[in-house]
This record gives C-alpha cells, structure tokens and sequence, in this order.
C-alpha cells in the first residue's frame, strides 16, 4: 500500500468519510490484488497494467468512488451519478447513506476483469 493514500485517508477530517475511504480501499486490494496505487491530482488513483480501474476522493460532504471501464457495467437505477463519459462512472456517497460494497466490489471486479 501506498504511504501517501495511507496519509491521504488518515488526513481526512470527517470520522465517516475516512471510514469509507478506508473501506473502499480495502475493497480495491480484494477485488484486484494486483492493483497499483498512488496519488495523482490530489487524490487515490489505481491501475492495473497501466490502465486506469478507479479513484475514490473525499469531497466537501460527499466521498466520490469513480470506476472506469465501465461502458458494459450494470447497476441498479440510481446507483451511478447522472451524466458523465460513459467509461467512467461515479458513485457519490452522503453521510449516513449505506454503501452496497458487495455490489461496489462486483463492479469493480467487472471493470477491471478486462485489464
């Protein structure tokens, strides 16, 4: 694991958003173990074999989870945010909201499986 994500999460303010941040980086190690991690633009990126899988970033009151190569993903109605290049797509999470990482690591597992 990368020092700099590790400082990146530990140096969050809000309890819940590194919480998830945490969360949604152990589901990343799981799901694509052979994941490369490092910080770009100010945020967690990953890649596998050079190619972009996800990034995950701690907004004003939200945690952002974008996964890319996910032309072919399916998710529930909603799931994703709304508009956007249809490569990428965010997840934006709210405080108090429940995070489905069952379907958060099936998605990405898919994102990546073409990599």
């Amino acid at each position: 694991m990368n020092a700099d994500v590790t400082a990146y999460i530990d140096a969050i303010d809000r309890p819940w958003q590194a919480e998830i941040c945490q969360h949604l980086r152990q589901v990343i190690y799981q799901v694509v173990p052979d994941i490369e991690e490092r910080m770009q633009y100010g945020k967690p990126h990953y890649k596998k074999k050079g190619k972009y899988v996800c990034l995950f970033n701690a907004a004003k009151s939200w945690v952002g989870f974008t996964i890319f190569n996910a032309q072919t993903l399916q998710a529930p109605d909603g799931f994703f945010e709304p508009g956007g290049s249809p490569d990428r797509q965010t997840i934006k999470i709210l405080a108090g909201q429940t995070v489905d990482y069952k379907l958060v690591a099936t998605l990405l597992q898919e994102a990546a499986r073409t990599l």
